[in-house]
């Protein structure tokens, strides 16, 4: 399978999700996050320094899942520099 260059609006995107993320994990371990979201640390650390700026939805909804935000929440995040935005920072807690 042939993949695309990423766009730079896409990697724009994935460096604020790294972000969003690498800020909402604090100072718990990137491994026990990607243990508990069941992907590999490897994986995590791509995520988070942008290198994988595109990753599959369900390993995004897993990691956001273990660090407790909404996949609202990390959409609004990671789309509001387009709209001219700067992001907030303020993470939602999913509902137990």
């Amino acid at each position: 399978m042939v993949r695309l260059p990423l766009t730079p609006a896409e990697v724009e995107r994935g460096q604020r999700l790294g972000a969003l993320l690498r800020h909402a994990r604090g100072e718990r371990s990137m491994l026990s996050i990607a243990l508990d979201a069941c992907v590999s640390p490897e994986t995590l650390r791509k995520i988070e320094s942008g290198r994988v700026a595109t990753p599959a939805f369900s390993t995004v909804a897993a990691i956001a899942g273990v660090l407790g935000i909404s996949l609202d929440t990390v959409w609004a995040e990671i789309n509001q520099a387009e709209r001219g935005v700067e992001p907030t920072g303020s993470h939602e807690r999913l509902a137990s």
